[in-house]
């Protein structure tokens, strides 16, 4: 669908834009992903009724065989998430439908088109700078934990091991990340527009693709954001068929700006706008800044940070041989960040505690997190820089145990680095 100077639209241009116009705008309210001032405060509130909603649908109308219980969270293809892109879709073929039959001889919708597009520059715009920001500043995919380092590929989930792959390099994370801030910069500006509409609509399919390939449960937003994209490029259709298949002329693209009569509104837009953007970057970056010294490259080791390799395991006054069929001594013991900590035992199986270290009392107590009850409680001390010793009273049983920091940096994946000359490949 292209907007051009012609006095009127086909009709089924009509009804696609119709469809996509309430059908984008339904998906915003759903998944406002903060793009102005305030916006998540007040999706917290509105979207309340729909947690009711939504449930009910899926009972009553879809007859799922599971009720909805889980909402958005982590992941944001949640079957919450599904039914209401059901909803959505549904909502939009019957405002169609509606809008159809009560304004069926407007010869178009120039106007309406417009702010439509201006709406999604922005939007997608926004989400591209907020992805690139965790990206440059490397929190989305953080460098290969102690836990992953000592992981087989094998365990690993398919998004694991996008994860790993993504965290590994600092420099593709700069690559992908100033790719999704030029994005959202070109989307900013008309005279920008269509180059970063191009643009985003391959740095978001890549970003689909990953997605979908390694099962991330963000699917249905990097889809959309494609389909945005593809949107926006519709509207110069026709310049790009003529410029890259066809090897004709293409016109220059029409962007100039719909302006109100009154002046003080186009001042006030204008206002709005380069604040909204100033808003945008300024939190985005004191956000990411933030978090980097909280959680990110920049954050406190955690007490008693490494990986510690079992030397001696003394239960009840007496010592188990290290033997691969034990499923009670311990093996390794990694404290990768504060308050959590992974035993793996003999049989390679892993097992996660909270972790709380006290450093003046040189205490540690542990607890599982399917059991905050039951408490164990131990006592280190540290004979020598790169050691560790703990005494306490595990699962009802008496524990010593002596552990040897290992060292991280002696991980091929961690030493390797790059290489400009190759003489033979080294694939590993």
């Amino acid at each position: 669908m292209e907007a051009s100077n012609a006095p009127g639209w086909p009709l089924a241009n009509k009804l696609l834009f119709r469809f996509f116009f309430t059908y984008f705008l339904l998906y915003i309210f759903f998944n406002p992903n903060g793009v102005v001032p305030y916006v998540d405060d007040l999706y917290n509130w509105y979207i309340q009724p729909f947690h009711r909603l939504i449930p009910w649908l899926g009972s009553h109308v879809l007859h799922l065989s599971k009720p909805i219980t889980i909402f958005t969270n982590g992941s944001g293809d949640t079957t919450f998430d599904n039914v209401v892109i059901l909803l959505i879709v549904f909502l939009a073929v019957l405002g169609t439908a509606i809008w159809s039959i009560i304004d069926h001889k407007r010869p178009s919708y120039q106007k309406l088109f417009y702010w439509l597009l201006v709406v999604l520059r922005y939007y997608v715009a926004i989400t591209m700078l907020s992805y690139g920001f965790f990206k440059v500043i490397k929190l989305q995919f953080p460098f290969l934990s102690l836990n992953s380092l000592i992981e087989p590929y094998g365990n690993s989930s398919p998004m694991g091991l996008a994860w790993r792959f993504m965290g590994y390099s600092t420099g593709y994370n700069y690559f992908t990340g100033i790719a999704e801030l030029s994005c959202g910069i070109l989307l900013l500006f008309r005279r920008t527009s269509a180059l970063g509409a191009v643009i985003t609509l391959v740095v978001a399919g890549n970003i689909m693709a990953i997605n979908y390939c390694f099962d991330v449960p963000v699917k249905l937003l990097s889809t959309t954001l494609v389909i945005m994209s593809l949107f926006l490029i519709l509207k110069d259709f026709d310049r790009y068929k003529n410029f890259f298949l066809l090897n004709k002329n293409a016109a220059a693209a029409d962007i100039t700006p719909h302006r109100f009569q009154k002046k003080w509104k186009n001042i006030m837009l204008c206002v709005l706008k380069y604040a909204l953007i100033i808003y945008t970057v300024f939190f985005d970056l004191k956000y990411v800044l933030q978090a980097e010294k909280e959680y990110g490259t920049k954050a406190p080791k955690a007490p008693l940070y490494g990986l510690y390799d079992v030397k001696t395991f003394i239960r009840n006054q007496d010592t188990i041989a290290p033997l691969v069929t034990d499923t009670i001594r311990w093996r390794k013991l990694v404290t990768d960040y504060a308050g959590y900590a992974t035993i793996k035992l003999m049989n390679d199986s892993t097992h996660s505690y909270a972790f709380k270290v006290d450093t003046l009392k040189r205490t540690i107590i542990m607890n599982s997190y399917t059991d905050t009850l039951n408490k164990y409680v131990f006592t280190y001390t540290k004979p020598r820089k790169d050691s560790l010793l703990i005494k306490g009273t595990f699962k009802r049983n008496s524990l010593v145990i002596g552990l040897h920091r290992e060292d991280e940096s002696k991980f091929l994946l961690v030493k390797r680095g790059f290489h400009w000359i190759n003489e033979y490949p080294f694939n590993r």
